[in-house]
């Protein structure tokens, strides 16, 4: 390709990313990382893919989750990169970093919501609609909330599967090694908010609006 078939490619994928498109991935980034930090990570019940090994992470070594996430979503955007459009991997950055940086904006204030440890089935309906929401949001802009959707690309190109099933996957494969800091009675309320979650999000992504949201 050359360098200037290049620019005019990438020129037409930034023409696409307007102002409205952008607040809304970053909106969903905000609702998502909310969500995460003030009801996943105090009660215990993790996410799978991507998001549930920020939180593994960050239980075992301590690593922020505004560190673990972005460097875990570069790492596998550099794994599928030959597999996704120039589109995706820019919406699919801006995620990213919207993501990092609200992150780091939660964590720079006491919890907001109450304490739902001795409600977990509350936690779990509440936080799966979080990030049902968030991802909602952020998928329906053609983005990725980080980087599950490109590991199951990566695993869908491998081995054939369904992209639903490459899901299902990397979910499980997080919420068996959770169970290493998380008693399986919570890895069982993981399981609703994940499928909590995927169904708001194939919800939000299919919706149809006058406005097109």
């Amino acid at each position: 390709m050359s360098k200037q078939t290049l620019q005019q490619k990438i020129q037409r994928v930034l023409a696409r990313f307007t102002p409205r498109r952008i607040a809304i991935i970053m909106l969903g980034t905000a609702i998502l990382s909310f969500g995460i930090h003030n009801i996943h990570q105090r009660t215990a019940i993790t996410e799978g893919g991507i998001i549930g090994l920020v939180l593994l992470i960050n239980h075992w070594l301590g690593i922020p989750a505004s560190v673990a996430s972005p460097l875990l979503d570069a790492i596998s955007y550099a794994l599928a990169f030959k597999f996704l459009g120039w589109d995706f991997l820019l919406s699919a950055g801006i995620a990213s970093i919207s993501l990092a940086g609200f992150y780091r904006l939660w964590e720079c204030f006491p919890p907001m919501l109450p304490d739902l440890t001795p409600w977990p089935l509350a936690a779990a309906l509440l936080g799966g609609v979080f990030v049902g929401v968030g991802v909602g949001l952020i998928v329906r802009q053609g983005g990725s909330s980080g980087g599950d959707d490109a590991l199951a690309l990566v695993i869908h190109k491998l081995t054939g599967w369904r992209l639903s099933r490459a899901y299902l996957f990397t979910d499980l494969t997080v919420l068996f090694a959770s169970l290493s800091y998380i008693p399986f009675r919570r890895i069982a309320y993981s399981l609703v908010t994940v499928t909590v979650s995927s169904l708001l999000i194939d919800y939000i992504k299919d919706f149809r609006t006058k406005t097109n949201v």
